[in-house]
């Protein structure tokens, strides 16, 4: 029954849904309006819950010292909530009861483990104007240059522990480095600010994950993840989150020397999964001179071969960091294709858009199918 119930829901939102919204919503649009569904449902998640028990039953598996009931999570962007120009405003937000993070309890009723965030210690209203794109080159894919819209750390956590009756079982955050921040020393101070609101506020996710490759701001990330840099930093926040585990994420399409010695800063200073990869930085179809973050079928290559190479380097060094994919995860072939590199879980964004709302089902059911 639970199969016959995914096939037709795949029929229906692969042949009716997707090409009504594609054709009468730009994806902006489309992400704004599901944003405001997820928002009402937060209010209301019970018939979610059911529906995720019933449709995506346990798989528990550990990894990145993390008991996971599924191997398939929402990666960070999705549910992260709204910018503000100022953390007084966004306080102010949160003392009347405004709801400045749509889908916290909706969408991890649904679908299970999510990775709130990106936040950083500051709120960012994020890049103006239209900052999301599908389908691009005619492929199942994103673009965003969003710019890390959030509404910072502080106000992000005063809305989740006035919450915490109601938060899911298990979530992550994640946790960015400030754009624009070049001084290593304030970039340490407002990471660390930034997880500490959190623990102050007394919400436990259940992992950390550190961001060092947003590609859609003023920063260049290639550039930015040296082992030097991820050393310094994730000295500092091991322990301060412990005995909460510490997650890194990176970019694509970096060098080997950059990939190794980031596996080594991360394995020594006692992370516990790195997340392969972030966006791919590519030029936006309204203007070839700006970069956006490029996801889905676009970038499953380039996360691909992170993960292969990360792996390789894992094995001759004896690491014991796991390593987590994400990138192009839209069915259960690209599934499977991580998992034959030794990756236990995975983390997914762009298959909400292109295989609807139950897209981890569907991805797991046919990867078991494969396997």
């Amino acid at each position: 029954m639970r199969r016959a119930i995914l096939q037709i829901t795949r029929t229906a939102y692969e042949l009716l849904a997707r090409p009504l919204l594609f054709r009468t919503l730009t994806a902006q649009a489309a992400h704004e309006q599901a944003l405001r569904l997820c928002a009402y449902f937060d209010e209301h998640p019970q018939p979610l819950g059911r529906l995720q028990r019933y449709l995506l039953p346990p798989q528990p598996c550990m990894v990145g010292g993390v008991n996971l009931p599924q191997p398939l999570m929402l990666a960070a962007g999705f549910v992260k909530g709204t910018g503000f120009a100022t953390e007084e405003d966004a306080q102010k937000a949160v003392a009347c009861g405004d709801n400045i993070i749509p889908g916290w309890r909706s969408v991890p009723a649904l679908l299970g483990a999510v990775e709130f965030g990106s936040y950083t210690r500051w709120p960012r209203l994020g890049n103006p104007g239209n900052v999301l794109w599908r389908n691009i080159g005619g492929r199942r894919s994103l673009q965003n240059r969003v710019g890390l819209k959030n509404p910072g750390a502080r106000a992000a956590a005063a809305f989740l522990g006035a919450h915490k009756a109601h938060l899911p079982p298990l979530f992550g955050l994640n946790i960015a480095v400030s754009p624009g921040v070049s001084d290593e020393t304030q970039e340490k101070r407002e990471v660390l600010e930034a997880t500490a609101a959190f623990l102050e506020a007394d919400v436990r996710p259940a992992w950390f994950t550190l961001n060092l490759s947003c590609p859609n701001t003023e920063d260049d990330p290639a550039g930015r993840q040296s082992e030097a840099l991820a050393r310094h930093l994730c000295a500092a926040v091991v322990p301060q989150v412990a005995p909460t585990p510490l997650w890194v994420k990176i970019s694509p399409n970096l060098s080997a020397a950059q990939l190794h010695g980031l596996l080594r800063a991360c394995a020594e200073t006692g992370v516990r999964a790195l997340i392969a990869t972030n966006t791919l930085a590519q030029p936006t179809p309204d203007d070839d001179s700006v970069q956006g973050g490029m996801s889905g079928e676009r970038l499953f290559g380039a996360a691909l071969a992170t993960v292969r190479a990360l792996a390789a380097e894992r094995e001759r060094q004896a690491y014991t960091i796991d390593i987590i994919a994400c990138g192009g995860v839209l069915d259960g072939a690209a599934y499977h294709a991580y998992r034959q590199l030794g990756v236990q879980a995975v983390q997914y964004w762009s298959a909400l858009v292109y295989r609807g709302p139950l897209a981890a089902a569907l991805i797991a059911q046919e990867a078991s199918e494969i396997a």
